[in-house]
């Protein structure tokens, strides 16, 4: 039996070897006869294979059986030598894969007998028979015999191709699994390139890795351990809905994607929660294939730690769109390139000041909530929200960058924010090309596709091109150009343009010893000018702490009482600033043609800028006409719409009540001595009084008033003439000694204690609350003096006012002051025991201001009961004002709060 054995099996090897040598002759000489593509060419070598005359009929699982039964012998032999053949074959491909310097097999005989042999094996005379096209967007099905493929003699049918198969792959036996997989090598090797869309739907059952039973999970997918998209994060879900979809150039297809999932913790390291990996070769090309990803952990293979379900497509892509896509991404990271190395060539400041009559989006409230969203190329900004409003006022400044090559056309469009999606408002676009440079335009723009406008200010600055007008360095002054200037702000031209008060021309040179921003000991510093709501803005210079700048600016002047405000800042990555120094000029102090240093000082303009010395260069010409600024100043002053708003803080409340307390000590100090006329303490100077006193009641007019003004300005010139002028000039020598107070304050403010700092402000609030009081109080008596809340004291009121009425119609007021002030001064003389008093505040003290209404409306009603009438004026005094709030609903109180029990009972 061993030997038959034996000797049938050697047999059946020959004929299956003369079979593969006919095959493949017949296949070679086909191919150079005329060439065909994979799916015919399959096609004819199956043909060759279910021939009776070359060998028996080999059949799809879902066939007939076989009619000759002596044939079948021979068909498990060559079933089982094909497997062999796979396996071995596959075996030394991975060995091929796993070896780092591998080269190109030679071995051409070998790979006629196969179609689907990798592009890198294949013969040079196979390869110029084989279609890089054919069977691309075909994928492969999952098994071999997938319904009735065969003819009523036994053969199989030819498929029509679709996008969906590759041809041939479904005529193999069942058990050639390998040899699918290779069909499959063999097409995704005939692409070089791929695009993959990964639709991210949700998660199952993930494990729990907080402490409350939850996880909050965000899912990474990596290609050769580069990350290419991770996933937001869903809190408190183990069934997270994520609903996103991605899509990635992929230019080999056998890496896997690696697929982890985290649990986020803030501010610790995110927890892992499993992961997958993701074969893009069991892939259909062009098809959506729903895949279920089970998540397992390395250290614990056996555990299931939930499940992934996505949505999985791969593309297949020709040559030309590789080319276009890397074409496409080189642009788009040459301008991300740009935008990191921030070369661009100007800067546009836009100050979003408020809008005007937009569209209601909210039918409830008739309102809308408005924020407006900015883009510029490759730039976006999005203000905030403005809640319930028709009329939004946003203020707010930003900056975008403009390229030579980019886009010039600003896209403006206002939203309306809502819980499900935000509503359209309306939108506009600005050409930027239209805008003359340096310099700030006031712009109101209407909203298409909507309604309402937006008030906008718009500065192009900060060119970096040396052929700009804002160049120094190729500046020429044009004397004819000076000459017109002045002329429009001569005296006789007064009244052509009112408006037009001035017009200021200021040159940055360069500025040294600023302070070091970056790492590296350097800076990145630009210059920025206001005047009003005027900005403009140099050009950055890197990597120096003494930066050259060469910049002239011009600018309208609207009022001469203004100041030009110049900040150093240091550009940081993203374009974020950093303040370097701040120097404030008020324009009528600037000398025309005179090229100073300018010391840089701190935020708060009080003490020297970080840094060795730091300073700025500049010269600065001013031309304006004084009687156009006269005008000026007698009208409203421009509103600055960019202004930072001080929040409370001590020293600033502390050092406000002392600004106050002046002032309010001065006018003291005066009535101090205006009284001590009244006491007589000084003979001399009280009768002094009286007499001058009785002289200006008695000869006293209108006019007199603006002289005692022009009196007081007199003495201080005359003051100042005497002092001489300060020691002190207006440069950093004045600001070094207030920087020495700064300093010495710092000091005393550290040696306080934290108990002396809570004291001292408690007294400062105390004092305010008790002049706040006092102030009500006053202003409450007045109001209920008027209301008749004590009828006695009203009618009081109302006699004095009709007495006054008739002294007032009959008698002068200017004998009516001559007998009030007899009296006051007399008074002293003639009664030296009375009290100094004021009838009027005599009377208003009397009545009771609102606080007292409201504690004599408890008492009455508490008193209203027989319990009340014995008891109240027993504990009244030991209960405050919370207390007696009781009275008024106990039974509420009670259920609010069972501990008061004992004091409703």
């Amino acid at each position: 039996m061993l030997v038959f054995f034996a000797i049938n099996m050697s047999y059946s090897q020959t004929l299956f070897i003369g079979y593969e040598r006919a095959l493949e002759t017949y296949e070679f000489n086909n191919m150079s006869s005329t060439p065909t593509i994979g799916a015919r060419h399959l096609s004819k070598s199956t043909s060759e294979l279910s021939s009776p005359r070359e060998m028996p009929e080999i059949r799809p699982r879902s066939a007939a059986p076989p009619e000759v039964s002596h044939l079948s012998v021979y068909q498990k032999a060559h079933s089982f030598f094909a497997q062999l053949k796979s396996r071995w074959g596959h075996s030394k491909r991975e060995r091929r894969h796993k070896s780092p310097g591998r080269q190109d097999s030679t071995d051409y005989a070998a790979d006629l007998s196969s179609d689907h042999s990798t592009p890198s094996t294949q013969s040079p005379r196979h390869r110029l028979h084989t279609r890089t096209d054919s069977p691309l967007s075909r994928a492969c099905p999952s098994g071999g015999g997938g319904g009735d493929t065969s003819s009523p003699s036994g053969s199989p049918k030819p498929r029509v191709p679709t996008t969906s198969a590759v041809a041939g792959l479904d005529l193999l036996p069942l058990g050639s699994n390998d040899e699918i997989s290779r069909r499959r090598e063999a097409v995704l090797r005939q692409h070089s390139f791929f695009q993959l869309r990964i639709h991210l739907r949700r998660g199952n059952g993930l494990v729990a890795m907080d402490k409350n039973g939850l996880s909050d999970p965000y899912v990474k997918f990596k290609v050769g351990g580069r990350l290419i998209y991770k996933s937001r994060t869903v809190y408190r879900d183990l069934n997270p809905t994520w609903d996103e979809s991605f899509t990635v150039p992929i230019e080999d297809p056998f890496i896997p994607i690696q697929i982890k999932v985290f649990d986020y913790d803030w501010g610790l390291q995110d927890d892992f929660m499993g992961s997958a990996t993701l074969d893009l070769t069991t892939l259909d090309l062009g098809r959506a294939t729903e895949v279920t990803m089970v998540l397992h952990d390395p250290d614990r293979p056996d555990t299931t730690l939930g499940e992934i379900l996505l949505t999985v497509t791969l593309y297949p892509k020709s040559q030309e769109d590789k080319e276009q896509y890397y074409q496409k991404n080189s642009r788009v990271a040459d301008v991300n390139k740009r935008l990191k190395s921030q070369i661009w060539s100007s800067v546009v400041t836009i100050a979003l000041v408020e809008g005007k009559n937009l569209l209601a989006c909210d039918p409830e409230t008739g309102t809308s909530d408005p924020y407006v969203k900015f883009r510029l190329g490759n730039e976006k900004y999005k203000s905030r929200i403005v809640w319930r409003s028709l009329n939004p006022r946003w203020l707010e400044q930003f900056d975008l960058h403009l390229y030579d090559d980019g886009d010039q056309q600003l896209e403006i469009t206002v939203w309306d924010k809502d819980r499900s999606r935000d509503d359209f408002i309306g939108r506009c676009v600005i050409d930027l090309t239209t805008l003359e440079r340096e310099r700030t335009h006031s712009l109101w723009q209407q909203l298409e596709d909507g309604a309402g406008s937006l008030h906008l200010l718009l500065t192009i600055s900060g060119t970096t091109a040396s052929e700009t007008i804002s160049d120094l360095t190729t500046y020429e002054e044009n004397s004819r150009e000076v000459e017109n200037i002045m002329n429009r702000y001569i005296w006789h031209r007064t009244f052509h343009n009112i408006k037009d008060v001035g017009h200021l021309t200021v040159k940055v040179y360069r500025a040294s010893g600023l302070a070091a921003a970056d790492l590296g000991g350097k800076s990145d510093p630009f210059c920025v000018l206001e005047l009003g709501n005027a900005r403009l803005q140099t050009q950055t210079e890197y990597k120096t702490l003494s930066p050259s700048w060469q910049k002239i600016f011009t600018f309208n002047v609207k009022d001469i009482n203004n100041v030009l405000d110049i900040t150093v800042f240091d550009e940081d990555r993203d374009h974020k600033v950093e303040f370097l120094g701040r120097v404030v000029i008020p324009l009528l102090r600037i000398r025309n043609g005179e090229k100073r240093w300018y010391a840089l000082k701190d935020r708060k303009l009080r003490s020297r800028a970080k840094g060795n010395n730091p300073q700025i260069l500049l010269e600065m010409n001013l031309a304006w006409n004084p009687i156009r600024a006269c005008i000026r100043t007698l009208n409203p002053k421009e509103e600055k719409y960019m202004q930072s708003e001080v929040k409370f803080k001590r020293q600033v409340f502390v050092r406000n009540v002392l600004r106050l307390k002046v002032f309010i000590m001065y006018f003291y100090e005066f009535g101090k001595i205006f009284q001590n006329c009244f006491e007589w303490e000084s003979k001399i100077q009280s009768f002094a009084a009286l007499l001058l006193f009785l002289v200006l009641c008695y000869y006293f007019e209108p006019w007199m008033l603006p002289i005692a003004g022009l009196l007081i300005f007199f003495k201080q010139y005359i003051v100042r003439i005497l002092a001489g002028p300060s020691s002190i000039p207006w440069d950093e020598t004045a600001d070094s000694d207030i920087e020495d107070d700064e300093d010495d304050d710092k000091e005393k403010e550290e040696k306080k204690s934290l108990k002396e700092r809570l004291q001292a402000i408690q007294e400062v609030t105390q004092g305010v609350q008790n002049a706040i009081g006092r102030i009500a109080s006053l202003l409450e008596a007045v109001k209920n003096t008027f209301n008749f809340t004590v009828p006695y004291l009203s009618w009081i009121a109302i006699g004095l006012l009709v007495a006054a009425t008739i002294v007032l119609y009959l008698i002068p007021i200017r004998y009516l002051l001559m007998l009030w002030g007899t009296n006051k001064f007399f008074r002293r003389i003639l009664r030296p025991h009375s009290v100094p008093n004021n009838e009027v505040l005599d009377l208003l003290s009397r009545v009771p201001d609102d606080e007292m209404l409201m504690w004599a409306k408890l008492l009455a009603w508490a008193l209203s009961t027989p319990w009340g009438r014995l008891t109240v004026f027993e504990w009244y005094l030991q209960l405050d004002y919370k207390d007696l709030k009781i009275l008024i609903n106990p039974e509420a109180e009670r259920r609010r709060d069972p501990k008061k029990k004992h004091k409703t009972s």
